[in-house]
């Protein structure tokens, strides 16, 4: 199976559709690192307007790790398109080239077969993953310098020190990717079912705008399937900036105020991976490839 893995990521890094999400995320990343250049102090100024009346903020609050959260703030909620635009190609791609009958005729299972194509899949997920925190994080680093980072949340403010920062934006970067691996598993299981992309891409998407607006709203009927619905844990990573206080409301360095959502996400998320992997399996193992 190691060389029908090797085989698929040749085949997913060898169309020029590939590049297109990492030029779009360098495009993005870039306008909104060169915005905040040159427009970061009014920025903050009136993000902070109100809280700055009442404190006072020593030190540079534009540094680049707040430049990386006001990145991964804005932007994570995009990458889903850019990875449906591969994992739903994975199986559909195939059935429109009319290759997946040459494919299947090969000394090879069908799950083996899924479990390569979805591999590769994951593989792309998680390098354009590294690509943006290569320039989310570390080239905003570069150009703004590093400070303490300040946060402003729905009703209180978070303050962590330099040295207790970057490890967070690991921990960050690594649920990132398992969360977008969930969503690759969807785009990759509803690619079986269409004979060309389009579909799928679009059932994705439309999947996931509507189980954001599920889990946004608070209502009592959508409270009970909240915390069920892999949208409602996709943005799990903030908790990674949410720290611990003493007696005293000071923040406890290298704390985590609920880790426990964190693993509970996690384990929500990798039940969908196994959900839709599995299910791809069973239903590709029924699917008729001769008609």
């Amino acid at each position: 199976m190691y060389t029908l893995f090797k085989i698929e990521l040749y085949k997913i890094f060898k169309r020029p559709r590939t590049y297109i999400s990492f030029g779009a995320m360098a495009a993005l990343i870039g306008i909104i690192q060169i915005g905040l250049k040159f427009d970061g102090k009014e920025y903050i100024e009136f993000v902070l307007a109100e809280f700055s009346k009442t404190f006072s903020i020593d030190g540079t609050i534009c540094n680049g790790y707040f430049v990386c959260y006001a990145i991964l703030n804005t932007l994570l909620i995009h990458v889903p398109l850019l990875i449906a635009l591969i994992a739903a190609d994975m199986i559909s791609g195939e059935a429109n080239m009319g290759t997946l009958r040459v494919l299947l005729s090969k000394p090879i299972s069908r799950t083996q077969f899924i479990l390569a194509k979805f591999f590769a899949t994951s593989v792309y997920t998680i390098l354009l993953l590294v690509w943006i925190a290569f320039l989310a994080l570390f080239v905003s680093m570069l150009v703004f310098g590093t400070d303490d980072l300040f946060l402003l949340k729905n009703n209180y403010a978070v303050q962590l020190k330099e040295n207790d920062i970057f490890w967070r934006y690991i921990g960050a970067f690594f649920f990132a990717a398992l969360a977008m691996v969930t969503v690759a598993s969807i785009a990759f299981f509803l690619s079986q079912f269409a004979e060309n992309s389009i579909g799928p891409i679009v059932a994705t998407i439309s999947i996931i705008m509507v189980l954001t607006i599920l889990s946004t709203m608070s209502i009592p009927l959508f409270n009970k399937i909240k915390p069920y619905i892999f949208t409602t844990h996709m943005v799990a990573w903030k908790e990674f900036f949410d720290v611990k206080v003493n007696a005293d409301n000071e923040s406890i360095q290298g704390t985590i105020q609920y880790p426990q959502n964190i693993v509970r996400s996690c384990l929500i998320l990798i039940a969908h991976i196994v959900f839709f992997v599995s299910a791809s399996i069973y239903f590709f193992k029924k699917k008729d490839v001769l008609s």
